[in-house]
């Protein structure tokens, strides 16, 4: 059974937001909780907020993105940061329904290793946002699901739990950005371990400018997306002998 949640959120600039999302956190998160905080340089407007924040709450944690910029590289500096345990990727501009963290947390400790928030099934949904890119990614996490059998609706949906005995059986090799947490729940499905998902409920940023960058890492997407269906196939002509 594991006792604590370690929440890793990636900033870049995140002033006007991230002191919500810290509240947010502090107040709908029950579970003991750690906070860790992934910035790529000093003089970036998130900092003080944050700092103000650590001198009330001890446990919130700056951490300097050691793998070089990026959210992608944010993401595995928070991964390396925990030593054991959990880990849950959360926005900085509150989209994510960090009221659902605690459930997810409950699953883990039911034995499931990767819980993924959904958009896509009952309780779920998505409000504001480009419609584009709402119906790549329910396009993308629907018919992996029924090609493949991996157990989420939402596949490229960020916010995901992991244990750490999965990001340390994963070898990254994602170059974007958020495409890193389908790579990680598609090996995982593959390697066996027991995933689940969520009814989640996304919203688009109040404030700030969002830096996900369809148009460069739908590659990255699409190669995840391609390298499930090849391996789902795979299996199927190896069991067929």
């Amino acid at each position: 059974m594991y006792d604590t949640v370690n929440i890793i959120i990636p900033v870049y600039n995140e002033g006007p937001n991230i002191g919500r999302t810290l509240a947010e956190i502090a107040e709908k998160i029950k579970n003991l909780h750690r906070v860790f905080v992934v910035y790529d340089f000093d003089q970036d407007n998130t900092l003080p907020v944050v700092r103000e924040f650590m001198q009330k709450r001890k446990n919130i944690s700056l951490v300097k993105n050691k793998y070089g910029n990026g959210v992608l590289n944010a993401i595995r500096t928070g991964f390396a940061a925990i030593d054991d345990g959990v880990a849950v990727v959360v926005m900085a501009d509150l989209s994510d329904d960090v009221g659902k963290v605690d459930q997810m947390f409950a699953k883990i400790n039911q034995g499931y290793d990767v819980v993924c928030g959904s958009r896509y099934v009952k309780g779920g949904g998505q409000i504001g946002g480009p419609g584009f890119k709402k119906m790549l990614s329910w396009l993308a996490g629907v018919s992996l699901y029924y090609l493949t059998g991996v157990p989420t609706r939402d596949i490229s949906n960020s916010f995901k739990m992991y244990t750490k005995t999965v990001l340390n059986d994963i070898e990254v090799q994602s170059r974007g950005g958020f495409e890193v947490g389908m790579e990680i729940t598609v090996k995982a499905f593959f390697k066996g371990y027991k995933i689940t998902e969520v009814p989640t409920v996304w919203r688009d940023r109040s404030a700030g400018k969002s830096r996900f960058k369809l148009w460069k890492w739908l590659p990255g997407y699409i190669h995840w997306y391609l390298f499930a269906i090849k391996t789902k196939l795979r299996g199927l002509v190896k069991r067929g002998g």
